[in-house]
């Protein structure tokens, strides 16, 4: 071992790992950017004023915020399953989801189940995550050779 290598215990599947890399991280962006989609898409469809009440009664945050949460999650989430500006709205979709861990999730604990912020605190990291890494070899940023 060199440099901090891990060694194998079945070397015989570095070369698999090696190969699916890549597919399994465009598997992960394509996954969060439709759970982004999903969370956004009811928001949408209730429209940007009743949420931005929503946001204003339940969490004291001003009712902007809603039009930029509903932009986030729905295009900022497409963009993501298609990797197209990927750092920049992962990275976005990363300070909305902090936003929503302290103002709505915070009071109730870590437990999900209870309205925590542990389901919030999991999607930010992994936005986290891709922010860092970028759209990765399928995605359309690495087709048009260019990233934000």
């Amino acid at each position: 071992m060199n440099g901090g290598e891990t060694r194998l215990m079945c070397p015989g599947l570095s070369g698999f790992y090696a190969r699916v890399e890549p597919i399994a991280y465009a598997i992960v962006r394509v996954a969060l950017g439709w759970i982004m989609i999903m969370h956004g898409w009811p928001k949408w469809t209730r429209g940007a004023e009743a949420v931005g009440k929503a946001f204003a009664t339940n969490y004291g945050l001003p009712s902007s915020l809603a039009y930029a949460a509903i932009f986030l999650e729905v295009v900022g989430g497409a963009a993501l399953i298609v990797g197209l500006f990927t750092r920049f709205f992962a990275s976005a979709l990363a300070i909305e989801l902090l936003i929503a861990m302290f103002a709505a999730h915070w009071a109730k604990g870590f437990s999900v189940g209870q309205g925590g912020y542990e389901y919030v605190l999991f999607l930010g990291i992994v936005c986290f995550m891709i922010a860092i890494r970028g759209g990765g070899a399928y995605s359309a940023d690495r087709a048009i050779g260019k990233e934000l």
